[in-house]
C-alpha cells in the first residue's frame, strides 16, 4: 500500500508521461483502463452473488453495506 505522498508522486510521474503519448496511445491507454474497471466490476458482481446464494448473509447484510465494503476495499487498493 502506497503512502499519499508516494500516490501523488507516481500520479505525476504517470502524468508526465501521458502528456508526452502519442495519441494512439492514449487509446490504448484508456482501453486497457476501462477494461480493468470492467473486470473489477465483474469480480466485484461474482462476489456479491456468491454472498447472495449464502442464504445466511443474505439475510444478515444490506446491499448498501456489501456497496460501502466493497468501495472501502477499492480504496484500500488504491491507497
Amino acid at each position: 500500500m502506497k503512502t499519499e505522498q508516494e500516490r501523488e508522486q507516481l500520479i505525476k510521474a504517470i502524468n508526465v508521461l501521458l502528456n508526452q503519448a502519442y495519441d494512439s496511445t492514449l487509446d490504448e491507454i484508456y482501453a486497457l483502463l476501462q477494461k480493468i474497471e470492467d473486470e473489477e466490476e465483474e469480480n466485484d458482481l461474482k462476489a456479491y452473488h456468491a454472498a447472495k446464494s449464502d442464504v445466511e448473509n443474505n439475510s444478515l447484510i444490506a446491499w448498501e453495506d456489501i456497496k460501502q465494503e466493497i468501495a472501502n476495499e477499492k480504496n484500500k487498493d488504491v491507497a
